[in-house]
């Protein structure tokens, strides 16, 4: 066709059959420019495909002292038939290879960066994934610092966990033994502050008293449960029990007396802020990746314990005539005695991506997350957690990678605006979710670009406030209005401080901003905007200057949860009473999380994913009111506060 004179013509064949021609070319050795040394293995491609479809290799040819020269790169890490798969993909965009090298060349991918391969192998390495095989996968994935396969291996390892028990891998697991002996009239927490104590516990027992592993794991360790719902070393007991009989598989325990309530100098127990603080300072992983109840008398759990894989067994009783003859052993038959006062709880199921700086928020019933960083790269994915089936599922991505945003409800739909997509440092577009339709549209753009703002919704109308300024220098000002029916958007009156990183919601008809910093020094103070007069007022400062923080409002407070205070991501959580102007520090969460998410969702509070200090976080827990404790567990009993 010639339309308006012009020739037009495309060649269907054409890129077809240059690119077989170009991977002739390679493999004849011929215009090749590159040769790549693989364990001894030698071969030869061309700099510019490599280049295209390798970001490694692009930062390599990119900084050669000389560009038209030939290049020689080595790898002694990689096997020479993985990266030709690689090689053969980069030339015909096909991937062909045989199920045992899945994992080779996953991990050559990992190493020239090549993303869209790397998630294949992992999809391809989930799809044979079965209860024989999960542990090893586990491992790999774990290896591979993967957050995606992690979470979803660990799905699976949650819902099959006692047919996986009985499987060669985990039976050659590292395991850790267990006996507590329970004051009088104490029974043991749920499922889930179980294993969140006995973490505690071994976690003081390597940081504190210089232990390692191995030295917990030689032998059957004694525990004591106080009254004060303490896990305590057996030492407390002080000389008031003796324990015989221990070999590999069984125990013995007889208890004379019960230590003494006003002897704490020998009670080893830890406070959560200096776990907190240690937490902070280990760089391995420390998690709960499923437990079960296996019968009234029996808890088992798979965990990470300082980065290694491990079965930890409990046996529990209130005195020694209730203590069986042997401890469990890693058989089929496992008992245990402990006494459980609430119903069992659920393990919360992580999210499939670790992220921090993302966005939350409750959508119909559901928790929303969307976005954020995980390390290696900003996000655009979003995932919803159904309480009512206790998993995760993806809905419609993002239009726009997106972190350091806030997300919001406005009539019905998620709004996020702002933030940064990774390479800029601040975005000015924006975009809204319609449940009904799963598609992601586009808002109208903010006057300027905004990067850490908080935002919420108010009285039908979308508030950005505050933010980062240009150059990421200091907080800002800034405070603007949308409004959905008319599209647009609005100044309203400037902040009292200037902050960025501050935690943004309304209540009452009022917009309140807490914490945060003005450059880069961390603020406790708040500030209450009212729409009628849009004026802005001081109110209570929070007891904790931080930015960062997750917020919610929950069961009419205002709750401020973790942050960073200038030198550590905090675990402590605060709350605010409106009608006395006040703040209160309450039940301090599990994990220290910075700029992690918050949600209220069906009577309970959320908070997900944030960065510890180390590592970012896909995991979840929820805050019990009764209590005022965190946990990993949510119990279904809880619903109907």
């Amino acid at each position: 066709m010639i339309p308006n004179g012009y020739l037009v013509f495309e060649d269907e064949n054409f890129i077809e059959s240059s690119v077989a021609k170009l991977n002739a070319l390679r493999k004849s050795g011929q215009f090749c420019d590159v040769k790549l040394q693989v364990c001894g293995h030698e071969m030869l491609a061309h700099r510019a495909v490599l280049a295209c479809c390798s970001p490694y290799l692009f930062e390599i040819f990119n900084n050669d002292s000389d560009p038209h020269g030939f290049s020689h790169v080595k790898f002694d890490d990689l096997n020479p038939a993985a990266v030709e798969i690689l090689m053969n993909y980069a030339y015909t965009a096909q991937l062909k290879a045989d199920k045992e090298l899945v994992k080779d060349v996953y991990s050559a991918a990992k190493k020239l960066k090549m993303d869209r391969v790397r998630q294949v192998c992992g999809d391809y390495i989930l799809s044979r994934m079965d209860v024989q095989n999960c542990i090893s996968y586990r491992n790999f994935a774990s290896q591979m610092g993967d957050t995606r396969l992690l979470g979803q291996i660990d799905c699976c390892i949650q819902e099959n966990l006692l047919e996986i028990s009985e499987q060669d891998e985990f039976l050659k697991l590292p395991r850790l033994k267990l006996e507590v002996i329970l004051d009088k009239n104490v029974s043991l927490p749920s499922n889930g502050k179980v294993y969140t104590k006995v973490i505690n516990w071994v976690q003081r027992s390597v940081w504190e008293n210089g232990k390692n592993l191995e030295e917990l794991m030689e032998e059957v360790q004694t525990l004591y449960y106080s009254a004060d719902h303490k896990l305590l070393d057996g030492s407390v007991l002080d000389g008031q029990a003796e324990v015989f009989g221990i070999d590999d598989d069984h125990i013995q325990f007889v208890q004379k007396t019960s230590p003494r309530e006003n002897s704490h100098r020998q009670m080893h127990s830890i406070s959560p802020g200096i776990l907190s603080t240690q937490v902070q300072t280990n760089k391995d992983e420390w998690k709960i990746i499923a437990s079960e109840k296996t019968s009234c008398t029996t808890y088992l759990c798979l965990a990470v314990l300082n980065g290694v894989l491990c079965v930890i067994f409990i046996h529990g009783r209130n005195s020694p005539h209730s203590s069986p003859i042997s401890t469990p052993c890693l058989i089929k038959s496992i008992s245990f005695e402990v006494e459980i006062e609430d119903e069992d709880g659920k393990l919360l199921p992580p999210m499939q991506y670790a992220r921090s700086g993302l966005g939350t928020a409750e959508l119909n019933g559901k928790l929303i997350v969307a976005g954020g960083y995980n390390r290696e790269e900003c996000l655009r994915t979003v995932e919803c957690f159904d309480p009512a089936t206790n998993g995760w599922i993806f809905i419609a991505p993002m239009k726009t990678p997106r972190a350091r945003f806030q997300m919001a409800v406005l009539m019905g739909q998620l709004y996020v605006t702002g933030g940064s997509n990774g390479h800029s440092d601040e975005l000015c577009c924006g975009e809204t979710y319609n449940p009904n339709t799963n598609e992601w549209t586009s808002v109208p753009e903010l006057r300027t670009n905004r990067c850490n703002a908080g935002v919420c919704s108010l009285n039908g109308k979308l508030y950005i406030v505050g933010g980062s300024d240009p150059y990421g220098q200091k907080g800002l000002k800034n405070c603007d209005a949308f409004d959905p029916l008319s599209k647009t958007w609005t100044n309203c009156a400037p902040l009292i401080t200037r902050r960025h990183q501050a935690a943004v919601c309304g209540l009452d008809g009022y917009l309140y901003v807490a914490g945060g910093a003005e450059s880069w020094n961390c603020l406790n103070t708040v500030e209450r905007y009212n729409p009628e007069n849009n004026t802005w007022t001081l109110v209570s400062p929070m007891n904790m200057a931080r930015r960062g923080a997750g917020v919610a409002v929950y069961d009419g407070k205002i709750f401020a949860v973790g942050g960073f205070d200038g030198t550590h991501a905090l675990s402590c959580v605060e709350m605010f009473d409106p009608a006395k102007n006040e703040w209160k520090m309450m039940g301090s969460m599990t994990s220290a999380r910075s700029n992690a998410g918050v949600a209220a969702v069906n009577g309970l509070l959320y908070a997900v994913g944030g960065f510890d200090g180390n590592v970012f976080l896909n995991n979840v827990e929820v805050y019990n009111p009764e209590t005022n404790e965190w946990s990993p567990y949510t119990k279904t009993n809880l619903s109907s506060l």
